[in-house]
């Protein structure tokens, strides 16, 4: 028997940018730290972070998922060298 509301139902299509051979959602780890993710947008994909030293990435859109995980890698040295130079002894000059 069929429902009376079979034709209300919205239809489940695919949409062409909707197909299944987009880039899947990748999880970018910089080391043992989890960045964020990086979830297929239209024609690239977009960063989601998952640790606030990457939060400055959150909503950047990149072209690929490698992309992404090269802007965290460098988030990361960049915050790496600003760290080894803040510890650095100063010379004081008399």
């Amino acid at each position: 028997m069929q429902s009376l509301h079979a034709d209300l139902r919205p239809e489940n299509r695919l949409e062409p940018e909707d197909r299944f051979d987009a880039e899947p959602a990748r999880v970018i780890e910089i080391g043992e730290i989890t960045a964020g993710i990086a979830v297929p947008e239209g024609r690239g994909v977009r960063f989601f972070s998952s640790a606030r030293d990457f939060d400055g990435l959150d909503g950047t859109v990149f072209r690929t998922a490698e992309q992404a995980a090269r802007a965290a890698r460098a988030r990361v040295s960049t915050r790496s060298r600003t760290a080894a130079r803040r510890d650095q002894p100063r010379l004081r000059h008399a």
